[in-house]
């Protein structure tokens, strides 16, 4: 009898290198038709002799197709022999787990999408969804930043993103080469430079644990209500089901109640944001 335990059997169907550090894999699943997943949902990865990890998914959801992707660091043992596969290779998937966005509720809105460093991965699959189906949202709004031009992710997505009309994509790097001609600074300084209605807005940020504090303090300045500011900390997640504590929050278990939570609703818990 399969529990939320059992991992199901995957293939490797491509592997595409992103960067130094990250690599996109497609994962075929070998008894669902679908992965079923919400944006902001994860996946407990296994490689079978080494171990297992917690990995957003970065794709929209599909359910015409059993595949779905994952972007992947090197950071420990499972990533890094996940890393070393193969198009062929066997993995074990469980999921998904986790409190993604619900879609239904953001139909209609203006959307804020906010992603530094690999907090892009997670939000990929939101914005995919979003433009996939761009009729059913307002104005789009995407900012990116990572360190240096060389850690940019999904470069020909963010090229496509950069004319499709309704769409205002700006990025920036923390430190720029020769060839780099855009923005030079943090994530905060594009803010600035884009015109968005506070009242129609929704805002979703994802990025290291630093940036949060300072990019909902410039939104709040923007009059943004924190009604209207979602975040994922998805980096706090461990075994998925609640049962290692390592994702708690004071009464609130990130791998059950989120990793999406609106800001409202944990503003006063120091160790959220």
């Amino acid at each position: 009898m399969k529990t939320i335990y059992t991992p199901e059997m995957a293939n490797v169907n491509k592997v595409i290198p992103q960067t130094e550090k990250e690599t996109l894999f497609e994962i075929e699943l070998s008894e669902r038709k679908t992965l079923g997943h919400k944006p902001g949902q994860f996946v407990q990865v296994s490689v079978f002799g080494v171990g297992e990890a917690p990995i957003s998914v970065s794709s929209a959801p599909a359910p015409d197709r059993a595949t779905f992707e994952l972007c992947v660091r090197r950071v420990g043992n499972v990533t890094g022999a996940l890393l070393d596969s193969k198009p062929g290779d066997k993995i074990g998937i469980r999921g998904p787990f986790g409190n993604g966005f619900d879609l239904n509720y953001f139909k209609g809105k203006d959307m804020l999408f906010i992603a530094a460093g690999l907090g892009l991965v997670p939000l990929r699959s939101f914005i995919q969804e979003v433009l996939g189906h761009r009729a059913g949202y307002g104005r789009v709004y995407i900012l990116y930043g990572c360190k240096n031009p060389q850690e940019l992710l999904f470069k020909q997505e963010l090229e496509s993103w950069e004319g499709m009309e309704g769409i205002q994509y700006l990025n920036t790097v923390d430190i720029a080469d020769d060839k780099w001609m855009g923005n030079v600074g943090v994530i905060t300084t594009l803010i600035p430079k884009i015109d968005f209605d506070p009242g129609k807005t929704q805002a979703v940020i994802v990025g290291p644990p630093i940036m949060y504090r300072f990019v909902i303090k410039e939104l709040i300045a923007r009059r943004l209500p924190e009604k209207n500011i979602w975040v994922s900390l998805e980096r706090k997640m461990k075994c998925g089901v609640g049962k290692c504590g390592h994702c708690q929050m004071n009464q609130l278990y990130v791998c059950q109640d989120g990793p999406v939570f609106n800001l409202s609703k944990i503003r006063n818990i120091p160790e959220a944001v």
